[in-house]
């Protein structure tokens, strides 16, 4: 069972995974910064990181790692941000 573990969780550690688009902005968006304010840590133009988040276009190899690590950690920092508004069922039960 350890190698199935093992194997998750490399699947689950891959540095070129990213969020859907909706969930990149949101995550931004919970930490309070503008698109303008990351592009200039990542040294590239809004429009350009704005292609990165609405996936109109993916990162090169020297960004990917890094933005991947970014939203990351605003996933850990703003996990309501990350799995979006709950879900309301006919009872009315959140999940």
């Amino acid at each position: 069972m350890s190698d199935l573990f093992d194997a998750v969780d490399a699947l689950l550690a891959r540095p070129d995974v990213m969020p859907p688009p909706e969930v990149r902005a949101r995550l931004r968006k919970a930490d309070g910064l503008r698109q303008d304010e990351v592009a200039a840590v990542f040294g590239v133009t809004r429009v350009a990181f704005h292609r990165w988040e609405t996936g109109a276009a993916k990162p090169r190899r020297r960004h990917l790692e890094a933005y991947v690590r970014l939203l990351n950690g605003w996933a850990e920092k703003h996990p309501e941000a990350a799995h979006g508004p709950q879900q309301v069922h006919e009872a009315g039960e959140k999940h």
